[in-house]
């Protein structure tokens, strides 16, 4: 199972990403990006740091999307030591469709599964430069924004087979249950006031998901690209040019298709894609300066093939379309 590629380091790695929102380009169409790699680190997620005092907790940060994050007196320490004064704290919100996939990032359950997102954050707490420890010593309490009634589930962001985070190209975005003790029971995280409220003991990527059409039947779906000019892309553009998405129709999924499956050519997880579900299939490319996009709306069905054919285009228009998937 290939899953998530991040740590701090992957940060350092990826510069700081943009505001997830479209932005205008100077002089109209003008392309102002020349790889995937910048695209999503311009328009990607933006990351957000205050600084807060260690000795003087608890306190409450909100960040630009409405996310509440609660440092308890105990909760921070390294090496086991508790950390005292100044920290930085360190967030990337990631609550709109749009914001998925201008970070090059994808809700993938770790099982192949799509979600249906209702946000997810990523939080690093650095003293003297040096994250503190990821799992707390006394849970921080978050609060995220529910766009929506009822329930949502808890997730964390893992690497090969749940194994800790590290960065390496060949790895892909995923979720899968938090560690024994962090996040909600059985019945999940119930929105009140307009926001998912919980205690959370783990820093770090905290996904707040449900499973998308999950009764449904399942089946593989193949995807050709055609007039591709780059490579598949990872997670956060961190190697290739060319990604390509379902995204469902009436539901915040954003389901990354990255398993190779001949040249130019993508799967699904094998038997994970809901039966009957409508969505669009898109696939967007940046390479060398040159912009490239494609979609198809579709109702998948059993084994399913399609063919989408990239036509080059500008950022502006690949902007537009990411941006309408909002509301789609």
């Amino acid at each position: 199972m290939k899953s998530l590629n991040l740590t701090s380091a992957l940060f350092i790695v990826l510069i700081a990403l943009g505001v997830a929102c479209k932005k205008e380009n100077p002089g109209g169409d003008k392309n102002t990006t020349k790889s995937a790699k910048e695209f999503t680190a311009k328009y990607g997620a933006q990351k957000q740091i205050r600084e807060i005092n260690a000795s003087a907790l608890p306190q409450t940060i909100t960040f630009l999307d409405g996310t509440k994050i609660t440092f308890p007196a105990g909760s921070l320490t390294k090496g086991g030591v508790p950390v005292t004064g100044t920290v930085r704290v360190e967030v990337y919100e990631v609550l709109k469709r749009s914001g998925i996939i201008f970070s090059g990032a994808n809700t993938n359950h770790s099982s192949g599964a799509p979600l249906s997102s209702d946000g997810f954050i990523f939080i690093d707490v650095k003293s003297n430069g040096v994250s503190v420890d990821q799992n707390l010593n006394v849970p921080v309490q978050i609060a995220i924004p529910a766009k929506r009634d009822g329930s949502t589930q808890l997730w964390v962001g893992v690497d090969q087979e749940g194994k800790p985070l590290v960065a390496d190209e060949d790895n892909k975005m995923a979720w899968a249950d938090p560690r024994k003790g962090d996040g909600a029971g059985p019945n999940g995280v119930v929105a009140v006031q307009n926001a998912f409220t919980f205690n959370f003991g783990t820093l770090g990527w905290i996904n707040c998901d449900v499973f998308y059409n999950y009764t449904n039947p399942k089946t593989t779906v193949r995807v050709e690209v055609l007039n591709n000019p780059g490579s598949m892309a990872s997670f956060f553009s961190y190697t290739g040019e060319t990604y390509v998405y379902f995204c469902a129709k009436g539901s915040n999924v954003v389901a990354q298709l990255y398993t190779p499956d001949g040249p130019n050519k993508v799967k699904s997880y094998d038997n994970m894609m809901p039966i009957g579900s409508e969505g669009r299939m898109i696939s967007f490319s940046i390479k060398d300066g040159k912009f490239y996009y494609a979609a198809q709306d579709i109702t998948i069905s059993a084994n399913q093939n399609i063919t989408l054919t990239l036509a080059e285009t500008t950022e502006d228009a690949i902007q537009t379309a990411i941006n309408s998937l909002n509301n789609y």
